[in-house]
């Protein structure tokens, strides 16, 4: 991950959103002409919806919700998972990527909530985070607040687990064991 810094980076969209909250603790990384703001969990959401409204901005479109796991990661980051909005402004012919750290406080090899893993849902900004948003949550274990349908999206119901954690075992925890080996000349 690039070093963090304050907002002094080149995309134009630093410095309205500096100007906007000047009480905000924001950061900016710039790598490879991708260009980063990194805010807290409690304002995202509020600078999220600012720079889809504001016509300086106008990021009409959520091109994606990723979640990052930064476990055994080789450089300092703020916390073990990230929440990344890719924003695009085709208004501005800009694109943009908003971060939110989240540490968690239990344990992660289990399904437990974790009250420090959650993030305020976009869905009501961008009605397409629906979906990947519950990606993240199936995925990661990281909640939104206020997501119309938060549910798991590619595993089943019960699975034990958030199977792209780090410290989920790539062989999995005997998931595969109840399922029957079929092979070619069983069809």
């Amino acid at each position: 991950m690039a070093e963090s810094t304050p907002l002094t980076v080149d995309h134009p969209t630093f410095a309205v959103v500096k100007e906007a909250f000047p009480k905000l603790r924001l950061r900016a990384t710039e790598h490879k002409g991708d260009s980063t703001l990194i805010v807290d969990a409690g304002d995202a959401h509020r600078v999220l919806a600012f720079l889809r409204d504001d016509a300086r901005c106008l990021y009409n479109f959520l091109s994606d919700v990723i979640g990052v796991d930064y476990l055994d990661y080789p450089a300092e980051t703020e916390g073990r998972f990230a929440v990344i909005y890719n924003l695009c402004s085709h208004e501005h012919d800009l694109r943009f990527f908003v971060k939110v750290f989240l540490d968690p406080s239990l344990p992660t090899e289990g399904i437990e909530e974790d009250p420090a893993l959650y993030v305020e849902s976009v869905c009501d900004l961008w009605p397409g985070a629906e979906w990947t948003e519950r990606e993240v949550f199936d995925m990661f274990g990281i909640r939104f607040r206020n997501h119309p349908d938060l549910r798991r999206i590619l595993t089943w119901r019960d699975f034990p687990a958030h199977p792209l954690r780090k410290d989920y075992p790539v062989t999995g925890r005997g998931e595969r064991e109840m399922y029957d080996v079929i092979d070619r000349t069983d069809a």
